[in-house]
């Protein structure tokens, strides 16, 4: 705190008390502020019998209340709460960069008011401007959009055309005359000159494939090379569909032909002796 005294305010602020109390502080600035003598006398003169009673006696607490004094008439006069300071901060030192700061608003309070005097100190305070509308003004002003929404002023349609118009495509280097109206595209937008359907099949329509190595000649423009794939090399042999299909595992069948298998299997059944099955001869 004490950094931030600063000693150019204080020159200023001793110039502006002398000329308005027509009091000396002497040379130190605290010792002569300390009484509340001339502070009071500075009250009354800003505001006349701000302070009915100072205290000229040598004792403390004389001294205090007129600093008391003082600081209550700081607020009567308009001062803000926050830009007081208290009585022990100029009596005792305490905090001077407070007292300058109090010191430097009242002198700012007294330029808002009008008081005209030698030294130009402190900041004058806004004065409220308080306008009254009546309710048809008020109304008014609802229908008015901000420029915080944005702006169309600078936005035209110079140029368009109606929705759905066609809008024909020019070039020059094909010797083709410049448009005669906005309608026309230039080829930056592109072109459909170059394409075409040529080749092309109705949806739907079956394609072959055809091979140039297999003698496969090509019939028409509906068939289509082996780059596209080919289904000439795959079948559907042994495959069934909806059937069962056995697991076999060589460590759960008994070794053997399948007519071995096949006979030992009937002769642990108890089949009937019509029915056999014969081994094959190697």
């Amino acid at each position: 705190l004490a950094q931030k005294y600063d000693p150019q305010k204080e020159v200023e602020l001793r110039t502006w008390i002398e000329s308005v109390t027509g009091k000396q502080i002497g040379p130190d600035f605290q010792k002569g502020l300390k009484d509340g003598v001339i502070l009071c006398e500075l009250m009354n003169k800003l505001q006349p019998n701000s302070v009915r009673k100072i205290n000229r006696s040598a004792q403390n607490w004389h001294q205090l209340e007129n600093l008391s004094n003082f600081i209550k008439a700081m607020a009567s006069y308009g001062m803000n709460p926050v830009d007081l300071f208290e009585a022990n901060d100029l009596f005792e030192s305490g905090n001077l960069t407070q007292v300058q700061v109090s010191l430097l608003a009242l002198a700012g309070m007294a330029k808002t008011k009008g008081l005209q005097s030698g030294v130009d100190i402190g900041v004058k305070y806004s004065e409220k401007q308080q306008r009254n509308f009546d309710e048809a003004k008020m109304k008014a002003g609802q229908c008015v959009i901000g420029l915080q929404m944005g702006t169309n002023k600078c936005a035209s349609q110079s140029g368009m055309t109606a929705y759905g118009t066609r809008r024909h495509l020019y070039d020059p280097k094909n010797q083709i005359l410049p448009p005669m109206d906005h309608s026309t595209i230039s080829l930056q937008m592109g072109t459909n000159k170059c394409a075409s359907q040529v080749g092309m099949t109705a949806p739907g329509t079956r394609r072959h494939i055809y091979d140039a190595k297999m003698g496969t000649e090509k019939c028409d423009n509906s068939s289509m090379s082996l780059q596209m794939g080919s289904n000439q090399g795959a079948n559907q042999s042994g495959q069934v569909f909806g059937l069962g299909r056995q697991i076999y595992d060589p460590k759960y069948c008994p070794q053997g032909n399948q007519g071995e298998v096949a006979n030992a299997a009937g002769d642990q059944s108890g089949d009937p002796p019509g029915y056999h099955y014969y081994r094959e001869e190697e």
